[in-house]
């Protein structure tokens, strides 16, 4: 035989035992740094790191879809030997890589607030853990979808800038999310590649001492599955990614990490089992000491009892003691505005896959599967990964302000009685990295008129103020090289689609003369989705053509996205839009984008005039892309949804709509009003201003808004601003509660957990029992206490409370205030905490608070009994909650006489339906414990 003979494919471990061992690229010394570079995902968002890969091989680059180390590992050896002696290529890479050391070294915003998260001396250094079902960092490692994935990578990108210890947990899918291509007609089709681990800026993970691939198993049904544990960094964080393609895995279990949201649910609940139960393990063996864990979204909700066992083990702490060290230190964030969005398994495929797990948790299997569930006592909800998150998290947070409102109703069922307002989720609006984003036309500019500190502190407004010194003419010059650009690059993308789908000759010729370089073009790109309205610009389609084909002004859309497979409704939008961009008298004046990727959306946030956004409002949690185009000055353009709804204003882009609500989410007429607002927007407003020319040619209000956006909306929506939120909102305080509550054996956890105990088994004694107001000019005796009173008057409030056996250190006493709505609800509510003044026996105290109305109207007041304990981080305990119901029972009246006139309030809120001892959806979790 002769040597390197190939043999037939498809030899397998079944037929021999196959030797692997690890190829790396032959580099000549002088370039080894180059290997260092591409193995840190640093380089992405680094434009002259990435210049030095282009400067090897410009051709090659692309082809390995910007994969460093597949690239060094496929280079022709002369032009390594080429480079190795090229002064001017040697010096630009050791520029590069120090300034990567000097990354990997320097201290960070962290190391300036670092005391903030230690306010425990002598503590654990923080260290938050990062679980994510998907990471978007590069177009090469296929490990995301869309933007959950892409929101992660930003988010480890600043954590790494900023200093911030965070470490990071996922999944490795070998084939990734899918390839779309169209066929003939415009459906959309999937494909998979399978990715080759030696070939990624990936290694394998090392437990510390030990030398080979560190490997976790997890508990399913009969058996054990094992998983391999992978690392990616990411600057000076380091993300960990799962692998179950183990030869010692059965071939079912081999397939738990093939494919991100593929399969049925039984893939999906192994895959999150997986993510949060083998997550935590690879950290411990990792000797990765987390103080905080970050669930981002609920898949990776199956963490939290992992950790909570491993509180327990060895100790005699119950599931309730050891839920609240646990749950001290951890963080969720829900990106979900729909219940249909989020994962819900089947009550005994959960018991399947973790009923092993309620001893080590102290539950019984009822116990457990109320921990997922929003009301314990129905015995067939199913499971939910968010209420499972909820219940776990101290800290829960939307990603928008809109998202956090629209979150605080969709689980104000999980406290009853509370106000929505009230629901303990806040927010913290996403953000992108900037550097990741911006084109290197702009970069150059923003490097020459604001310096270094735009990479280095993007998330402040003084970083930006320079923006006006950019000459106009340069802005434009530099925004018009990069449409030009990727109109070029649109146009030999489509020709490929059009082969690849065996159009017809004249149909491929045609597609060199798609598009203009020069004409006003808008973007349009993200997940098909049916909410997203891909097809609201078509609503009126002579209209729209009008728009397209005006001969002194015309308009282009440039478009792309991808639709889950299963989602039929997404593909219908998606052919629609095909089919009607083959019209002739369209004229290639709208194209579609196959295979929407990281790659394809950096082009075209970079390159687009104005971005389009129209879902329906409410269920767009965030959006990040419209950041992304905003930061290389391209107008945003959207409903009033997500981030828009805070950022937006007429100075700096266009809003479809006035956030008008509709009853029915899928109403026409609420489509129909909005794209004749977008159609009205462009007509009015972005085509004439956009067209609105000088002698030179430059639209100078059009660059004008271009520099009010980057001005404006770059420092808002940065991720580093983000991070610096979570850090301060979440992870300082969350790493805090939890040294508190888990020092001295956890102590202060058992304290808590006794005192919430001790408050659930009490809180049926707790009423109000009288409530009086007095106030200038009110009428003393009076049978309706306070009638009026002048604006910013003040207001005196006594309340009688009926605690029990409770005492006043146990609760707070609040005055609830606001204006009354035109259905005597309480809006816009301030809480007043009360103070004691008096005890009247038989455990009933007197309260005394006043407020001062701060504007003429209606007006109202409530008052309430909340817990209060100073280790809780909100007094908002499902079910413990208690207000002014009305006049008390006759034998309450002999406590004392009220200092004032007496009324019972008439515009107590809405939701203040609960009485005593209403359902608490956390009652069972205790009850059913084991110990």
């Amino acid at each position: 035989m002769h040597e390197n003979q190939p043999v037939a494919p498809g030899l397998n471990p079944s037929q021999a035992r196959i030797h692997t061992i690890r190829v790396v690229a032959n580099l000549p010394d002088p370039l080894g740094p180059l290997l260092e570079i591409a193995q840190n995902m640093w380089w992405c968002w680094n434009i002259d790191a990435v210049g030095l890969f282009m400067r090897l091989d410009r051709e090659l680059w692309e082809q390995t879809h910007h994969n460093p180390v597949a690239m060094l590992g496929q280079i022709a050896q002369e032009r390594l030997d080429r480079a190795a002696s090229d002064r001017s290529f040697l010096h630009a890479l050791g520029q590069v890589h120090a300034r990567m050391r000097e990354h990997m070294e320097s201290a960070g915003w962290y190391s300036a607030h670092r005391a903030s998260a230690q306010a425990h001396p002598g503590g654990a250094p923080l260290r938050v853990a990062y679980f994510c079902a998907e990471f978007g960092l590069a177009e090469c490692l296929e490990v995301y979808s869309g933007g959950l994935g892409c929101l992660a990578g930003d988010h480890l990108k600043s954590a790494a800038d900023l200093g911030i210890p965070l470490v990071a947990v996922g999944l490795l899918y070998r084939r990734g999310y899918f390839h779309q291509y169209l066929n003939q007609d415009g459906w959309q089709q999937e494909s998979y590649r399978e990715i080759d681990t030696a070939n990624l800026p990936i290694r394998p993970a090392v437990a510390p001492g030990a030398g080979a691939q560190l490997t976790v198993e997890i508990e399913f049904p009969g058996r054990l599955v094992t998983a391999a544990v992978w690392r990616c960094d990411v600057g000076r964080v380091p993300l960990y990614l799962l692998d179950t393609n183990l030869p010692q895995n059965a071939r079912d279990d081999r397939e738990i990490t093939a494919n991100l949201y593929g399969g049925d649910q039984d893939t999906r609940i192994r895959q999150e089992i997986v993510l949060g139960i083998g997550g935590v393990r690879a950290l411990e063996a990792l000797r990765e000491q987390p103080t905080v864990v970050h669930l981002n979204e609920g898949h990776a909700a199956f963490a939290a009892l992992e950790r909570i066992a491993r509180c327990r083990q060895g100790t005699d702490l119950s599931f309730d003691e050891a839920r609240q060290a646990v749950s001290a230190g951890h963080v969720f964030t829900t990106h979900t505005p729909v219940p249909a969005g989020i994962d819900r398994f089947p009550p005994g495929m959960v018991l399947a896959y973790l009923g092993h797990m309620a001893p080590r948790l102290g539950l019984d299997a009822d116990g457990l599967l109320a921990l997922g569930r929003e009301n314990t006592a129905d015995q067939h909800e199913p499971f939910s990964m968010a209420v499972l998150a909820i219940r776990t998290s101290r800290y829960c947070n939307g990603v928008s302000a809109l998202h956090g409102a629209v979150s605080r109703g969709m689980w104000k069922g999980m406290w009853p009685a509370a106000p929505e307002g009230d629901v303990p989720i806040g927010h913290v609006t996403n953000g992108v990295h900037t550097r990741s984003w911006v084109s290197p036309e702009l970069a150059v500019l923003f490097d020459r008129y604001l310096g270094d500190r735009w990479h280095h502190a993007p998330h402040e407004e003084r970083t930006w103020s320079a923006v006006d010194e950019i000459p106009d003419e340069e802005l434009w010059a530099a925004h018009q090289t990069r449409r030009r650009t990727i109109i070029a690059w649109a146009r030999r993308r489509h020709r490929e689609q059009l082969v690849a789908r065996g159009a017809s000759a004249a149909e491929i010729d045609a597609a060199t003369g798609v598009l203009e370089p020069d004409i006003l073009t808008i973007g349009f790109a993200r997940r098909f989705a049916t909410y997203k309205r891909g097809d609201l610009f078509m609503r009126d389609p002579a209209r729209l053509l009008r728009v397209l084909t005006d001969p002194e002004r015309p308009v282009q859309l440039l478009i792309a996205g991808k639709s889950h497979p299963a989602d039929n409704g997404g593909k219908h939008l998606i052919r629609e839009i095909v089919q009607f961009a083959r019209r002739p008298e369209v004229r290639g004046r709208v194209v579609f984008i196959e295979d929407y990727d990281i790659q394809v959306g950096r082009r075209m946030v970079q390159g687009c005039d104005v971005w389009l956004n129209n879902p329906i409002r409410g269920l767009e949690a965030s959006g990040t892309s419209g950041m992304k185009a905003a930061a290389n000055g391209s107008v945003h353009c959207s409903v009033l949804d997500g981030w828009w709804d805070e950022g937006f204003d007429p100075e700096v882009g266009f809003a479809i709509g006035r956030g008008e609500h509709y009853a029915d989410s899928r109403s026409a007429e609420r489509d129909d009003s909005e794209s004749r607002s977008l159609y009205q927007t462009l007509e009015s407003h972005i085509v004439p201003e956009f067209y609105d020319r000088d002698a030179g040619s430059v639209p100078r209000r059009w660059v004008a808004r271009m520099k009010r956006c980057i001005k404006a909306l770059a420092p808002r929506f940065s991720t580093h601003r983000m991070l610096i939120g979570y850090a301060q909102q979440y992870y300082f305080p969350a790493h805090n509660a939890a040294a508190l509550l888990l020092a001295d054996g956890a102590r202060q956890a058992r304290l808590l957990a006794q005192r919430v105990d001790q408050l659930r088994r009490q809180w049926h004694n707790v009423r109000v029992l009288r409530v009086g107001a007095t106030g200038p000019g009110s009428a003393n005796g009076s049978a309706h206490g306070v009638s009026s009173v002048a604006v910013r008057s003040a207001v005196h409030v006594s309340a009688d409370v009926a605690l029990g056996d409770l005492e006043p250190p146990h609760v707070q006493v609040q005055l609830v205030h606001g204006r009354v709505s035109a259905m005597g609800e309480l809006a816009a509510t301030h809480a007043v905490p009360m103070r004691p003044t008096e005890a009247l026996g038989q455990g009933r105290h007197r309260y005394a608070g006043s407020f001062a109305p701060p504007q003429s109207g209606q007006h109202g007041y409530a008052v309430r009994v909340l817990p209060y304990d100073e280790r809780l981080a909100s007094p908002m305990i499902p079910g413990l909650i208690a207000w002014d119901q009305g006049p008390a029972e006759p034998e309450a009246e002999q406590a004392g006489t009220p200092h004032g006139s007496w009324h019972t309030p008439p515009n107590a809120p809405a939701h203040a339906t609960g009485q005593a001892g209403a359902a608490q959806p956390d009652a069972g979790l205790a009850g059913v414990a084991k110990g």
